[in-house]
Parts: structure tokens; sequence; C-alpha cells
């Protein structure tokens, strides 16, 4: 299998076509499975990994890093070959400033990052989420520096609402800085919110969108049932438990996933490649973010890149889902 590259965004940088997550990394999956899991994505054609500082999930201020650690052991002597993303504002150490948008975090969180990653550069450098507490000012100054440092290529934004992603994109503009190339929002059948006002917005201008949860956790997969949510998966995993449980385990979600999982069967296609072949169907996305805590569990997923979803089953999708698109749908 070779997967497809495809422009990201505006800029001249091409990436393939889906992306690999690492949030699983160092805690869900140890380091030896880990580079299994980035072993597969590589000999698939993925060239984008994405990570961030606070990684892995479901940990503590212990773990922070750990991730971002295992990703660079795993890119020695092949740095070149990758285009490299990580993430900055979450919490990570005991001082109220060790989170945030701030200058002051952000440049010392860039520097603990290139350490765990063993590089001098990270190509895509984002906001974890928005800070309300810092002015956009400084924060889209600061990531300017960065990029003029050379330690960063390109900049984005994850979790983002669109006002707030057009106000920094009209600030950057305004005062000719560093613009966002990019956005990381959350996207899949179960979560559609950003088809209102996101998504266009990242059209009109000419922003990458890599969306990451294509399959509500797991939950899109199939492999859940209603009741106790699933030992040793996301929805029993540390502190962010509680977070995927609000998100998708619910009995409307299930219903929906059967009735998914009933077109999906009756098309011959496993629920997991349906779904992702249908976040890949929307024409603002560049790549979505696949992950796994098993190498295997990457070939459902992997599948999806080359799989065109007959019209008729798109549409049935859509429909299903369609309640998913109004923001009283979001969780």
């Amino acid at each position: 299998m070779s997967i497809p590259t495809t422009r990201f965004g505006n800029t001249g940088l091409t990436v393939s076509r889906l992306a690999l997550g690492t949030m699983t990394f160092g805690l869900q999956t140890d380091a030896e499975t880990s580079f299994r899991i980035l072993d597969r994505a590589a000999a698939a054609g993925i060239n984008l990994i994405d990570t961030a500082d606070v990684y892995p999930l479901g940990g503590s201020l212990e773990t922070v890093g750990r991730t971002e650690e295992i990703v660079g052991n795993w890119l020695k002597h092949r740095r070149h070959d990758f285009v490299l993303a990580t993430k900055a504002v979450g919490k990570v150490g005991p001082n109220a400033w060790d989170q945030g948008a701030s200058r002051k975090h952000l440049l010392s969180a860039v520097e603990a990052s290139l350490k765990r990653l063993g590089t001098d550069y990270i190509d895509l450098y984002q906001l974890h989420s928005d800070d309300p507490d810092t002015p956009l000012d400084e924060t889209i100054r600061a990531l300017d520096d960065l990029v003029r440092s050379g330690k960063v290529r390109y900049v984005g934004v994850s979790n983002f609402l669109a006002y707030r992603l057009a106000r920094a994109l009209g600030k950057q503009e305004a005062q000719r800085l560093q613009r966002f190339v990019s956005v990381q929002p959350r996207y899949n059948l179960l979560f559609r919110e950003i088809e209102r006002e996101l998504l266009p917005l990242a059209q009109e201008e000419g922003l990458a969108v890599i969306p990451y949860n294509p399959l509500a956790g797991g939950l899109l997969t199939g492999k859940h049932r209603s009741g106790e949510p699933t030992q040793g998966s996301r929805f029993t995993l540390g502190n962010a438990a509680e977070r995927y449980q609000d998100r998708y385990w619910h009995e409307r979600e299930f219903n929906t996933v059967g009735q998914l999982q009933a077109v999906a069967d009756e098309a011959g296609i496993p629920l997991a490649t349906a779904a992702l072949a249908w976040v890949l169907a929307n024409p603002a996305i560049t790549a979505p973010l696949i992950g796994a805590s098993r190498p295997e569990q990457l070939d459902a997923t992997l599948a999806a890149v080359s799989l065109q979803l007959d019209p008729h089953v798109k549409q049935r999708f859509d429909d299903i889902s369609a309640e998913y698109r109004r923001g009283d749908a979001a969780r």
C-alpha cells in the first residue's frame, strides 16, 4: 500500500493523506509497541507525525513529555524523512506559567519539546487549545519569533472556535506576522459541528485541516458495546476517561453507531474503514490523524485512503449522522 500525498493547505509543503497521531504512546502503548506502530505507518507511506508536549493521553505531570521522547528516539537518523508536528499550551509543570499561550510559556515549551524530540526544528508547532487569558497579539508575536528563529517552520492551531481563529488570522495579516497554516479540530460522524463555520473558514483561508478523533475514540470501530466502558480503552484511561465518556459514551451515540454499522455491513466494508473514508471524502480535509495501540489496528484505517465511498453509502452516512452537525449535538 502506498498512501497518496497532498498539499498542506496553501503552503508549499507536501504530506501524506493520512497522519499518525501518537497520544497513546508511553502509557496505553509501551515504547517497543509504539516503535512497531511507527514502523507500520512509515512503511505504508505516512510521513506526517503528530504529537504534543502533554502526551501521553491519560497521564499526569509525571508522564508529560514521554510521548515526545518516544517519537524522538524513533526519529533518530531519519528526521529529514518526516514532517514532525507537536503542540503546546497544556499544563506541563507545577507553576502557574507552565501552561497557556504566553510568550514565557511558549518559548520555554518549544525548547523542552526540541530536547525531547532530539531535533533542532519542529515542522509544525501548534497551539493545543485557545488561551483566553493571554492576548492574541502576545501569542502570535511569540510564534512569529519562533519561526524567524528557525526553531519552527510553520504554526497552526487546534481546538479553536472559528471566530477566534478568524481574529488571529486577521491580526497576523495586519501585523505582517507568520500566519497560521493549519487547524486540528475534532471531526467524525458523531461530531460534525465544525462543518458549519470552521471548515468553511479553513477552505476560504487555505488552511490545512488535520482532524483528530476520526473514529470517535474507537467508538466508530463498532467494537464497543453499551454499558460499562471497555477496560484498557480511552474510555477508561486515566484523566482522559471522563472526557471521552462525556463525548461519546451515550445511548444516542451507540444507536447511531448501530445504524452506521448496518450500512457498512450491507456495503461489505469494515465500519472503521468506512467512517474514515467518510472523513476523507470531505474536500476541506487534508490528512486525518489515525492512531493505534497495536500495529494491526492500523490496517482498517490505512485501507480507507484507497476507498471511495459509494455515493449512496455516503449519503446514508450523512443522513444518519445529520443531527451531530447541529451545535446542540456537541458534547
